[in-house]
């Protein structure tokens, strides 16, 4: 395992997170030329090109690096920079270049102060975002809570805002699973916002993590929402949006991580309910699947022909693998009395020396038990299923 990065390094990087506004395109692209601790360095000097000197020359004299990470101790988070193992690179990879998806404010975070003692790299694993309004109806929020629930229970991680009405009912419903679930906040992950969702945050940073790229103290602002909502979209495999108005923050989340790639779905609602015409547009032009059950939402997510749900599974066939002769025979047997295979090649219209090699085959699946006097379907098995 890697080494954790240099002090130096950790101090550069709270440093430049702190003096530059997020997403910071042009400190950024320096960083990944000169390093943290020149770049810190030249900042603070003003010795920078004029791009990065747009970005950082408002507070470049703002040296809280020290007084940043002792304020997060304190409430117990972390800073996780890119140079730590524990680091979400291959999640947050989607972020960088923005320009190539002619997206606006998409660019990755110089670091993330993390609250929680989850590891980062392995709670983005098998994640799902789901987002929605704040004045959601029960409808939406019993849906929120259900899939929060559900995902948790099949081992996704449920990622969301942290917000009143869906994200809080999506977070509340992984917790009562026991699943890992991540708040991604607009503000300093030291400051309870909402205020009413103080216990949910302790609750969740219990069991997951409460993520931001803003530094502890940072208040919360209506433009770090929408900057906040890419990184709930890039942490992610996938976007369920549970209820949205035409024009808002679950929409534009749910637009984010279709640019950047992502599965996004949408819960359909009333027709007649405002908080579901967001949710309606996505599913009326293409932006997003119908976000149906659980089940559909991990098989939209996950490797092809994958599906975590147990009542699904059970449903599936012993003989669903069965090629069509072979079936024929599979249902010619008996479990009680035995068949030689010219009775199967009469009862199933195979022909014998197929039947034969059929049996074999049968025999070898499972699905047959060779006896003295012929052959018998395995008991288990699906009888005219």
């Amino acid at each position: 395992m890697s080494a954790p990065p240099d002090e130096e390094v950790v101090l550069a990087r709270a440093y430049l997170m702190r003096v530059a506004e997020p997403p910071a395109f042009a400190l950024h692209a320096f960083v990944d030329v000169v390093g943290p601790v020149e770049a810190a360095d030249r900042v603070r000097h003003g010795d920078v090109p004029e791009a990065v000197q747009s970005e950082t020359e408002a507070r470049r004299d703002l040296d809280l690096a020290g007084e940043d990470l002792g304020n997060a101790e304190k409430a117990g988070a972390r800073l996780v920079v890119p140079e730590d193992p524990d680091w979400p690179a291959w999640q947050l990879l989607c972020l960088a270049p923005p320009t190539d998806r002619g997206l606006r404010g998409a660019g990755p975070p110089l670091g993330l102060w993390v609250r929680g003692a989850v590891p980062v790299a392995n709670v983005f694993d098998r994640a799902v975002s789901v987002v929605g309004a704040r004045a959601a109806t029960g409808y939406g929020e019993h849906v929120a809570a259900e899939l929060g629930y559900g995902l948790a229970r099949a081992g996704m991680t449920v990622v969301s805002g942290a917000a009143y009405g869906i994200d809080g009912a999506a977070h509340r419903g992984a917790l009562s699973a026991g699943g890992p679930t991540v708040a991604v906040l607009a503000c300093g992950v030291d400051i309870a916002y909402p205020a009413g969702h103080s216990g949910l945050l302790d609750g969740i940073a219990a069991a997951g993590l409460v993520v931001s790229e803003y530094p502890p103290g940072t208040t919360p602002a209506r433009h770090r929402f929408l900057v906040r909502n890419r990184l709930i979209a890039a942490l992610s495999s996938a976007t369920v949006v549970v209820e949205a108005g035409i024009r808002s923050g679950a929409r534009n989340t749910a637009t984010t991580a279709g640019a950047l790639g992502k599965v996004v779905l949408a819960v359909p609602g009333p027709i007649t309910s405002a908080m579901s015409v967001g949710c309606h547009d996505l599913l009326r032009t293409g932006g997003a699947m119908v976000a149906g059950s659980v089940p559909e939402i991990i098989e939209a997510v996950g490797p092809v022909g994958e599906n975590l749900d147990p009542a699904r599974r059970d449903r599936r066939r012993a003989t669903d693998g069965l090629g069509e002769q072979a079936l024929r025979v599979h249902d010619a047997l008996l479990r009680e009395e035995s068949r030689d295979a010219e009775q199967l090649a009469v009862e199933s219209g195979v022909p014998p020396a197929r039947v034969r090699a059929l049996l074999s085959e049968l025999e070898f699946t499972g699905h047959a038990t060779r006896h003295d006097d012929g052959w018998r379907q395995q008991k288990g098995g699906d009888r005219h299923a």
